[in-house]
């Protein structure tokens, strides 16, 4: 239980560290205003309208463009951005989060083929155009990318709007509102939602499915116990009965056996889960080419914890509750009869 839910809590943040986009609300082109309109759309007044709209807390505006880096062969995506993106799902693997022109945060298949690293000045080609940035950061990134700033030149608006609502700030209600104070630049204001990737809902499944079957396997293994030791001291249980001991106690009594070893089983499980989290997601990152940043290890808090070490009693406690209704309505002299 503590790996699998460790694994999908991982899974799900390194998702969103790779699609880069927590946003609440997209401002980009109008489908009818026609292709050219956005690129042109000035980015200072598209911002301060976005600022004066109620429940703004954060945005930024971003344009891609194709790039090339001298002795890789692969083409390199460079973002450049307008404003403050650090909070729209990007973790940083090292390093920090360039602040000033001409600086640059890459991802790490960009790092391994040039063999560059953090502090060293690289050369990219942007639509034909040379421009020197100086890597500060490492950012979680399973692409040849390159993000930067406005003052790196690529010729080009930004073409798309990212903005973070305040708590409680209707999405639908604050896109229709933006759209009418963008209205003659030819930008729409769209609310939006990271969609879960199938093939990670696929992995979540087959790990839920597996986890509830060990869990089964685990409740199955304490029935089977119960049942042949009441079975073995079912002259003894009816000893008790005879002296007095109620249905209730009976229970009690059964349950109690297994508490200790359930207790036992939560406590050495939830560190033993823990750790095989730790060491299979690296593995996992490693194979495809990625140095996970610990933000997306670092997925178990304390209540969290403590309701794993809980399952481990809970689970005995599913195993006993047949054996320990049995007990208690077993009549005590055919308890008493049974050798």
């Amino acid at each position: 239980m503590t790996f699998a839910t460790g694994l999908a809590a991982s899974l799900l943040r390194i998702q969103t560290a790779l699609t880069q986009d927590v946003a609440d609300v997209t401002v980009n082109g109008d489908p009818d205003a026609g292709p050219a309109a956005a690129p042109t759309a000035d980015p200072a007044a598209v911002l301060a309208a976005i600022d004066a709209q109620p429940g703004t807390r954060a945005r930024y505006g971003l344009t891609q463009a194709p790039g090339a880096v001298a002795g890789v062969a692969d083409p390199v995506s460079v973002t450049t951005i307008t404003g403050d993106a650090a909070w729209d799902g990007f973790e940083m693997v090292s390093g920090r989060w360039f602040t000033a022109p001409g600086e640059a945060v890459v991802g790490g298949p960009l790092l391994t083929a040039t063999g560059a690293r953090i502090g060293d000045t690289v050369t990219v080609r942007i639509e034909g155009t040379p421009v020197r940035l100086r890597v500060v950061g490492e950012v979680f990134e399973s692409a040849m990318a390159v993000f930067t700033g406005t003052a790196t030149p690529t010729g080009r608006n930004p073409s798309e709007y990212r903005i973070a609502l305040a708590p409680d700030t209707d999405a639908g209600a604050y896109a229709q509102a933006l759209t009418g104070a963008l209205a003659g630049r030819g930008l729409t204001a769209r609310p939006s939602g990271a969609e879960t990737d199938p093939l990670l809902l696929v992995v979540e499944g087959l790990t839920a499915t597996l986890t509830l079957l060990l869990l089964a396997v685990a409740a199955l293994g304490v029935l089977n116990m119960l049942v042949l030791d009441l079975r073995d001291r079912v002259h003894d249980l009816g000893v008790h009965k005879a002296l007095g001991m109620t249905p209730g106690q009976t229970i009690a009594m059964v349950v109690a056996s297994v508490a200790a070893v359930g207790l036992v089983g939560g406590l050495l499980g939830v560190p033993a889960g823990v750790a095989m989290q730790r060491l299979v997601v690296p593995a996992m990152a490693t194979n495809g080419g990625l140095h996970l940043p610990e933000s997306l290890l670092d997925v178990y808090g304390p209540v969290l914890l403590a309701a794993l070490a809980l399952g481990g009693p809970l689970t005995a406690l599913l195993g006993a509750l047949l054996p320990a209704g049995w007990a208690a309505r077993t009549r005590t002299a055919t308890a008493l009869r049974s050798e």
